[in-house]
């Protein structure tokens, strides 16, 4: 049966978030997650739904890949197929091809999942090793510690601040109180929570966003900010740790959250928290 590549709609999004869930496994490699689908939700259903590349086999969704941006393709793959020849063959041509509309011309970036035959692939389609990631994991089958700070789940009230400190952290106007209405409208969001923190004088001074992919599946952490006139203050761990707290009461196995390795200044908040460093992980990549 030949693997077919498609665009789900937003009719189809919900199969896609599904199959995504079905994938998280606590041995599986770290890949595409609902959460990150869940994350870019924010645009709309519409502009998501556009972004998302389906390839089945059988009616079956085999693997998932999302346009984060007009030049990074990110990619999950069924446990069951990521060693499928044909399938990584059409994965690793599709991505390199731009008349298959899934990049475009010149500088582009493909994140497939470690260990994975479309991984391997792609240098062979003349993909060279991109940018180092750092994954790292905390186990959740162990109480969770107090954040030692004020913490506030972000509801439609809410909304304003939780985007405050989003817009602040990374020094964007993109992520709006409305844009977070749109978010918490998409399914994923069903299992995820946005979590604030405050000082004692009752300042906003960290924020982040937790998705669940079902009990006793791996959540994941996406996006993680501190206000940057409230740095160095431990603001990140105990936003983290309440991330991971989170995570545990929606059910998750562990936690996990994935972060350029250069950036050691993003590393450290994870390991205070009691995250571990999983073997590092590269793009691949594709010059101008």
């Amino acid at each position: 049966m030949r693997t077919l590549r498609g665009t789900p709609g937003t009719d189809g999004l919900s199969g896609v978030v599904g199959a995504l869930r079905e994938w998280q496994h606590n041995s599986a490699p770290v890949q595409l997650h609902p959460g990150d689908l869940g994350w870019f939700w924010r645009f709309g259903a519409q502009t998501t739904a556009a972004a998302v590349r389906t390839w089945s086999r059988d009616e079956r969704i085999l693997a998932v890949g999302l346009l984060d941006g007009p030049r990074l393709l990110r990619l999950a793959i069924a446990p069951d197929a990521q060693r499928d020849e044909e399938l990584a063959r059409q994965l690793a041509a599709d991505a390199t091809a731009p008349e298959r509309g899934v990049l475009p011309e010149g500088k582009a970036d493909v994140e497939a999942p470690m260990g994975t035959r479309a991984h391997e692939l792609l240098r062979e389609y003349g993909w060279s090793v991109g940018e180092p990631w750092t994954p790292l994991r905390r186990d959740l089958t162990e109480p969770v510690p107090d954040p030692g700070v004020r913490i506030e789940v972000t509801g439609p009230r809410q909304a304003a601040v939780r985007s405050a400190v989003q817009r602040a952290a990374f020094g964007s106007p993109v992520f709006t109180a409305e844009r977070w209405r749109a978010m918490a409208a998409g399914p994923p969001y069903a299992d995820g929570r946005c979590l604030v923190a405050y000082d004692g004088r009752g300042d906003a001074v960290a924020a982040v966003t937790v998705w669940s992919a079902g009990p006793g599946k791996p959540g994941l952490l996406e996006p993680m900010g501190v206000h940057p006139e409230h740095r160095g203050r431990g603001h990140g761990t105990a936003i983290t740790v309440a991330a991971a707290a989170a995570l545990q009461r929606l059910g998750s196995s562990n936690a996990l959250v994935c972060t350029p390795s250069a950036n050691t200044g993003a590393v450290a908040p994870y390991l205070s928290a009691g995250f571990q460093p999983l073997p590092e992980t590269h793009d691949h990549c594709r010059d101008a």
